[in-house]
């Protein structure tokens, strides 16, 4: 639709023309009626005379004008003169695709899809405190990555899987790997630290499940399994030392996971040690060239200890809650017993 605006014996008129063709004509913002002898052609009376107007060449942006049947002048159609776009399936198709390349909108959707997911399996209150203890966990990997300079696209939460930290530039160092992928439990571990107080604070056990839960789910993390963050540590702490030894100590990790997996019927690990296996083939193929720096024996003994510290940290909150009344803050050292 194209939107015209002229002047004809200095009064103010606007047309719309669609293709070629003039469809509505307004004289002071007032609709007047014309008629259409011919195609690409109308007439209309002003001030007792017939104007014609003839559009069959708009698309070169021009306009012909005829007074009393008679040519009178050739009118140029502004530059500006394209009215609102035609909004079709292509243009809402076009902006649907726009919408959904947004980072954010991504996330949104992710994050609703977790929250909506977990409050089906189990409550919306246990939804909240799973999506709180994720965020928390994912965004201490954030910060590392920020702590290093490493560009981050930020956290994206993934139904029944968990939370993953997205970066846009690579590690270069094995001491990076290891302080990033601790960082996560570490923040969690804060998280449960806090449920403990709040929950001595309050006496509302909300609180107390908050921590136990974090703890298990950091705990999980740090299985030394890849590609979980235990997994990383371990892995950037065998490599430092030699690749057969990092490739030995990572194929370890694969049989402990398989272990796992069958002895609690964990399906969902078969698919993290899926991801692993691939990511150990990918190291051991890679070793000769490897742009990251290894650590040292120093980097490799306090590498070890921050994760043993993490680790026990966490432990020692569910030992907390081992002997409580209400099962489910018991559970997860019951689990860890078994």
């Amino acid at each position: 639709m194209i939107k015209v605006e002229l002047s004809l014996a200095e009064q103010p008129f606007t047309l719309m023309i669609a293709e070629q063709q003039v469809v509505k004509i307004f004289h002071d913002q007032q609709a007047i009626a014309f008629e259409n002898p011919r195609e690409n052609y109308v007439e209309f009376m002003l001030d007792e005379q017939l104007i014609g107007i003839d559009s069959s060449e708009v698309s070169q942006q021009s306009l012909a004008l005829y007074v009393n049947n008679q040519f009178a002048t050739q009118l140029a159609l502004p530059a500006a003169a394209q009215g609102e776009p035609k909004k079709g399936f292509l243009g809402l198709a076009a902006l649907g695709f726009k919408l959904f390349k947004s980072a954010k909108v991504v996330k949104v959707a992710l994050a609703s899809a977790s929250v909506a997911g977990y409050a089906w399996l189990f409550t919306i209150e246990f939804a909240l405190m799973l999506i709180a203890c994720l965020v928390v966990h994912e965004y201490g990997h954030v910060r590392a990555m920020k702590y290093f300079g490493i560009k981050t696209k930020g956290i994206y939460l993934i139904p029944f899987v968990g939370g993953l930290a997205v970066s846009d530039d690579k590690i270069t160092t094995r001491w990076q790997d290891v302080v990033i992928s601790l960082m996560g439990p570490a923040f969690g571990l804060f998280t449960s630290v806090l449920g403990v107080v709040l929950y001595y604070a309050t006496e509302m056990e909300i609180f107390a499940g908050v921590a136990v839960l974090s703890a298990l789910l950091n705990l999980f993390n740090l299985l030394p399994i890849l590609p979980l963050d235990g997994g990383h540590v371990l892995k950037s702490i065998s490599f430092s030392m030699r690749s057969w030894v990092g490739l030995s100590v990572c194929l370890l990790g694969v049989l402990f996971g398989l272990w796992l997996s069958y002895t609690f019927g964990l399906m969902l690990l078969v698919f993290f040690l899926f991801v692993g296996a691939l990511e150990i083939v990918f190291e051991w193929r890679g070793r000769h060239y490897s742009h990251l720096l290894p650590l040292d024996k120093y980097g490799q003994g306090f590498s070890a200890v921050m994760y043993v510290l993490v680790v026990v940290g966490h432990v020692a909150v569910m030992m907390h809650f081992a002997d409580s009344e209400n099962p489910i803050l018991s559970l997860p050292m019951t689990i860890l017993s078994s």
